[in-house]
């Protein structure tokens, strides 16, 4: 006696490809190219006229080497201010239901289209010496935040932290919801049941966020110069030498971008498998 046979259906990896699958239309192969020359010669013209044998020296250079210094560690302190104040934001917006929700989410995306410029502007009037805070924040303890490292890193945390809201609650709302209740119904506290439960749970999601917020913080150039200025030594970051280098010693710019454009690599490479798909 015969078995009958079996109805499963082959395994995806199993099955052949229809016959031209995946191939681009004539029609869209041309436009496509031109894109991606469009995107990809100007870095590879970078490249070509990148100075390599002065690159060390360049690199070492006193200007640069501090725009280097103040570029990472306003970046890294950009991060963290948007880690404190991110990480809360993004658990009420993900987990918490309140009237105008959709308004507040727009509001704290608005920043990633806004000009940075004209985020430049709005932190004078709110934090300027004359500023809405600003001028009582000066009035009371004598702090003044325009024109100072300070400045920049807050100038940086309000372009980066949107980035970072986004990927946490993202992850937020992937993550199962019922290992919170279950903490829950086992005597913890909300808040040790977020400490304990939810920030392991979206630890990829918020490193992710962090990552891209660090790389936005580094590249920042139109909120900075605009409410903390372009002075070398204490306010002047990578982007804003890049700027200043291409008046009076072009190689240097080349040099400062090419740190830029390695580090904005490694953040794409080190964030792929994370929100990128391959086939």
């Amino acid at each position: 006696m015969t078995s009958p046979r079996s109805t499963t259906a082959p395994h995806p990896r199993g099955r052949r490809r229809p016959r031209g699958a995946g191939r681009a239309p004539a029609a869209l192969l041309l436009p496509a190219l031109l894109g991606l020359a469009f995107l990809v010669l100007p870095l590879l013209g970078l490249l070509v006229r990148a100075p390599w044998s002065a690159l060390p020296g360049l690199l070492t250079g006193p200007e640069v080497w501090e725009a280097l210094k103040l570029s990472l560690l306003s970046a890294t302190l950009a991060t963290a201010v948007a880690l404190l104040f991110g990480v809360p934001l993004a658990w009420l917006l993900a987990r918490t239901d309140f009237p105008g929700r959709r308004v507040v989410r727009a509001l704290v995306t608005l920043p990633l289209v806004l000009p940075p410029v004209v985020g430049g502007v709005a932190l004078l009037l709110v934090l300027g010496r004359n500023g809405i805070l600003g001028r009582r924040l000066d009035a009371w303890t004598g702090i003044t935040l325009p024109f100072t490292t300070a400045g920049v890193v807050l100038a940086e945390a309000f372009v980066a932290m949107p980035f970072l809201v986004i990927s946490v609650e993202g992850a937020l709302r992937a993550a199962d919801p019922r290992y919170e209740e279950a903490a829950a119904t086992l005597g913890a506290s909300r808040l040790t049941a977020f400490r304990r439960v939810t920030l392991p749970l979206v630890a990829p999601g918020i490193g992710a966020g962090a990552v891209l917020a660090w790389a936005r913080a580094l590249g920042e150039f139109g909120a900075t110069i605009t409410f903390a200025g372009n002075f070398p030594g204490r306010t002047q970051t990578m982007p804003l030498a890049v700027y200043l280098a291409m008046e009076s010693d072009p190689e240097a710019a080349i040099a400062l971008s090419l740190v830029l454009l390695t580090v904005s690599v490694a953040v794409l490479a080190g964030l792929r498998d994370r929100w990128m798909s391959t086939p």
